[in-house]
């Protein structure tokens, strides 16, 4: 009876390590299909829920969470990558995908251009690239207004992919009245 537990654990493992290697089977592990280098996200073959490639998905990140001496990109950022990519990886066209992203907190200096952050803070912006591949790929970044007064930011000192809100608080509110679900980063 051990006997056949162990065959059948064994051969239920075999085809569970063949189904996963034959969804990808000369490909790499993580992928990237539509911002490249960022958000790596992998596609399981048998998942229980899939996002429709006809269905248009909103969704508002409220994003707080960074450090101006940090030389790396935010982890909030290559977040929302990867669920670019991850609707992507499922063929939901990137016109199907109403994402907006509102940038406040310890994360307003990231919004700042290269030659306000290089200034600020010594060193470059490290979000620059991503934050241009999001906006390429059709997501809306927003900044805080309060947040830039808080930190003494003027509008001239926003990168320029990045466009003003006048806060944080209204814009989560208004987004949510149009449907937007709220990811909070």
């Amino acid at each position: 009876m051990k006997l056949r537990t162990l065959l059948l654990t064994i051969l239920a493992l075999t085809l569970s390590a063949a189904r996963a290697g034959a969804a990808s089977p000369n490909g790499p592990f993580w992928q990237y299909p539509a911002i490249k280098g960022y958000g790596a996200e992998h596609t399981w073959p048998d998942v229980l829920e899939r996002p429709q490639a006809r269905a248009t998905y909103k969704a508002v990140f409220d994003l707080t969470r960074g450090d101006a001496r940090a030389t790396t990109v935010n982890t909030g950022l290559n977040l929302i990558a990867r669920t670019v990519n991850v609707f992507a990886s499922a063929a939901v066209p990137l016109n199907h995908l109403r994402f907006a992203v509102i940038i406040h907190g310890p994360a307003t200096a990231l919004t700042l251009s290269a030659a306000a952050y290089q200034q600020r803070f010594g060193h470059p912006n490290p979000n620059l690239a991503l934050i241009a591949a999001l906006r390429q790929a059709g997501v809306e970044l927003l900044v805080c207004g309060d947040a830039l007064a808080v930190q003494r930011v003027t509008p001239a000192e926003v990168n320029p992919d990045i466009h003003v809100a006048l806060a944080a608080l209204s814009t989560l509110i208004m987004l949510q009245n149009r449907g937007y679900a709220l990811v909070r980063l």
